[in-house]
């Protein structure tokens, strides 16, 4: 599917780690404030989910976490699907406004079913011995951004995650592996580092994807074929 909001970005990224998360620090002190907003946004739409393990009594427990797992499926996962969208926008240096976070929301039934189907795919994997479900999640990465950045279908934007991480998902697992470090220091600076150090991880992994997108497009362009 061909991309009708392509902007002319002003940042312009060589795929790596050391480049995804370098310009991640850039741009977080950018739209600091428009990120931190859209990231509480984020988590107070995500309460009702955790509701369940507030509950005493089996059956209300039950009915509850029924409701909560429905009310993930369809409002948080398409609200963090923006979400993504919103960091993908600072990553490349757009103009990013709070109601960014909603844009999946304009290709809502495949934002569900992507999220959906994606976190089967990843559970699966995980029960195959663990391997399997890490390869899937690195591979998978890129989708939220192709649903809602290209407003692509389900099955497409699964098929054309796979595509871009050829070649990538190790960045993708490295990215994802050094925010373990990244947070636990951010946990030793209390509220205001496991912030920023989350906002941080958000940024990487949008910054990857984004020169991925980037070099990709370039390629095309020149007549050379990506791989």
């Amino acid at each position: 599917m061909q991309d009708n909001n392509v902007q002319k970005n002003s940042v312009t990224l060589v795929p790596g780690v050391g480049s995804a998360y370098k310009n991640g620090w850039r741009q977080l002190w950018k739209y600091f404030i428009a990120l931190f907003v859209i990231g509480l946004i984020g988590c107070i739409i995500g309460i009702p989910t955790g509701m369940n393990e507030w509950v005493q009594g089996a059956t209300a427990a039950g009915i509850l976490g029924f409701l909560a797992f429905i009310y993930g499926i369809l409002v948080e996962g398409p609200v963090q699907y923006g979400v993504t969208f919103a960091f993908l926008k600072a990553a490349r240096g757009d103009k990013l406004e709070i109601k960014d976070m909603f844009a999946a929301f304009k290709n809502y039934w495949n934002a569900v079913l992507a999220s959906l189907f994606v976190g089967v795919i990843i559970i699966i994997g995980l029960v195959l011995l663990i391997v399997p479900g890490i390869i899937f999640a690195c591979k998978l990465a890129f989708t939220p951004y192709l649903v809602v950045d290209r407003k692509m279908g389900v099955m497409e934007a699964i098929e054309e995650s796979w595509r871009m991480t050829g070649g990538h998902a190790w960045k993708v697992f490295f990215i994802g592996l050094l925010a373990i470090p990244i947070c636990i220091a951010g946990l030793l600076c209390f509220i205001v580092g496991i912030i920023i150090s989350i906002m941080l991880v958000g940024l990487a992994f949008a910054s990857l994807y984004h020169s991925v997108s980037s070099s990709g497009k370039a390629s095309v362009q020149e007549g050379v074929p990506t791989t």
